[in-house]
């Protein structure tokens, strides 16, 4: 999957073995502001003189298995430096000379490390440190010419070296936070034995980011689709400061938005000096959603309604030769997974289907970059918190928040409901607030970190979260207002914490938050009397219902 940046100067390669973990290895990397790429193992690039070192990722195979994955490290073992993780580290001791056995139980979860004498790789950390194991095989004997340079109580070769050459190996995970030094362990590799210097910055990415932009487009007019998101509106910003008056975004307003969200969005965009035009087609979508329940069906409704409106205002756009996309790097890696297909849990929103039909060439400013890397994007391009700080809201937009089919009155009673929860999230101060930040982080914390940007503080609820929304659930219940009894709707919150959306976590609400944000709903929304609260975890669930 080559990135527009893959002509960089220095880079590092992770081979992806199928962890469900190995995105967490590049955003490690690029926290310690080192550019790196992540391939599928059987579609590794050609190795040239920007490849500064190579990551073997872990994997739920086993390395013993007959179609077990292989890579050839032909061009790359003792010529470049290598670091096998967990699998890739099975699979080095496999393929060199050593041996790799069943374990009598899988060992899995917190280790505590036993650093033995000394090595670049775990150079300044702690003689015993925790460390997260995952795995059903170990390594019983080393291959040729390696020695032992970490074990844990249980297992002997946790880490090695092979003399001579700049070759690592640890059966643990030093990219997830359970790994208290394994940051630093990454930081040894990259920046010490690696030799990267650590200079892929936000400010480094805009300068060539621009440069790259102008060069490619020329003189060309550019479409962008705008959603009132994140990427889109870091992509839009990022192209105004390459092209100017060259670009012209659209943003649909399907009917289905948040509470006055259109409105507030194109209020903020014109302020940042973006062309947008507002394009309404509210009724459209509207009635040709009429009485459809089926989910699929709805996105798919929602899907063409979007490129029909989306191609009708674009051809008011004479010479257009781009259509420019909020892509982001984990969308590349999804696209281009180890096994080459990928079960369709639920159709995607993006536009897809736009640039055959308009044809158009394709721009995608953002494709190098991981969600958080964005955002840091956005703040160095002056973008304001309100939109940088904006959870992730499904394309299909609240019609498939409605379990069930989609009409007025059930879209304004979920506005209204939504609306409470979001703003009491944001008028949720942690400050202070000591019950809160240990519901959330635990006993014994002083601070939530920033959901949207793990290296901030979150003030407030919502900034402590991925993600929020509320469902207007297909059910009514019995209540009592008053002396009346009722028979009324039943919506559900929801509230997740996630670093990418890949998996995700319900959140601890605080109950008194809760408790307020219930009765406000039941009180002011005409047709609630129920509010429960979603505590499922992603896998097995959704984060949307639908």
């Amino acid at each position: 999957m080559p990135s527009k940046f893959s002509d960089m100067t220095e880079k590092i390669i992770i081979l992806d073995f199928g962890s469900q973990v190995t995105q967490l290895i590049g955003r490690r990397l690029r926290e310690l502001n080192v550019y790196c790429e992540i391939y599928p193992y059987n579609k590794a690039p050609e190795i040239d003189s920007s490849v500064k070192g190579v990551i073997l990722s872990g994997s739920p195979c086993s390395v013993r298995d007959a179609n077990a994955p292989q890579v050839d490290l032909a061009g790359i073992k003792g010529k470049l430096p290598l670091l096998g993780i967990c699998y890739g580290a099975q699979y080095l001791a496999h393929r060199f000379g050593g041996e790799v056995n069943a374990s009598i139980a899988r060992e899995y979860g917190r280790a505590m490390l036993n650093v033995a004498g000394s090595s670049a790789l775990m150079d300044g950390i702690s003689p015993r440190t925790q460390v997260w194991m995952s795995h059903g095989d170990t390594i019983a004997r080393l291959p040729e010419g390696a020695e032992v340079i970490a074990s844990t109580d249980d297992v002997v070769n946790a880490a090695y070296h092979i003399i001579g050459e700049d070759t690592y190996a640890v059966q643990f995970h030093p990219e997830v936070y359970h790994t208290e030094e394994g940051t630093r362990m990454l930081a040894n590799f990259v920046l010490g034995i690696c030799g990267c210097s650590g200079d892929w910055t936000p400010a480094s990415f805009i300068d060539t980011a621009i440069e790259e932009l102008r060069a490619k487009i020329g003189e060309d007019k550019v479409i962008l689709g705008l959603s009132g998101g994140v990427d889109s509106t870091v992509a839009g910003v990022l192209l105004n400061r390459a092209i100017g008056h060259q670009l012209t975004c659209i943003f649909v307003n399907n009917g289905l938005l948040r509470k006055n969200e259109f409105e507030d969005v194109m209020a903020s965009y014109k302020d940042m000096g973006l062309n947008v035009i507002g394009a309404d087609a509210s009724a459209e979508f509207l009635a040709e959603l009429a009485g459809v329940s089926e989910p699929e069906k709805k996105r798919k409704i929602i899907g063409r309604l979007f490129i029909e409106t989306f191609d009708r205002y674009a051809h008011t756009i004479e010479n257009a030769r781009w259509l420019a996309q909020g892509t982001i790097y984990p969308d590349v890696i999804e696209s281009a997974s180890v096994n080459g297909t990928a079960c369709v849990i639920k159709s995607h929103h993006n536009v897809g289907g736009l640039p055959e039909k308009m044809n158009l060439k394709i721009v995608e400013p953002l494709r190098a970059l991981f969600k958080d890397e964005v955002r840091r994007v956005g703040r160095a391009l002056g973008i304001k918190d309100e939109l940088i700080n904006r959870h992730p809201f499904p394309g299909p937009s609240l019609a498939i928040r409605i379990l069930g089919d989609v009409d007025e009155e059930k879209l304004n009673i979920l506005r209204e409901a939504d609306d409470i929860f979001i703003r009491g999230l944001r008028e949720y101060s942690l400050d202070g607030n000591r019950a809160a930040v240990e519901a959330l982080a635990g006993p014994g914390a002083t601070s939530v970190r920033s959901a949207s940007d793990p290296s901030i503080e979150a003030r407030n609820l919502y900034e402590a979260i991925w993600q929020a929304g509320v469902m207007l659930l297909p059910v009514q219940s019995v209540g009592v207002m008053g002396d009346e009894r009722t028979y009324e709707r039943t919506v559900a919150l929801r509230a997740v914490v996630s670093t990418d959306g890949m998996t995700a976590d319900w959140v601890h609400l605080p109950y008194d938050f809760m408790a307020k944000v219930s009765n406000d709903i039941i009180n002011k929304v005409r047709g609630v009397n129920r509010v429960v609260y979603d505590i499922s975890s992603k896998p097995p669930a959704t984060i949307e219902w639908e």
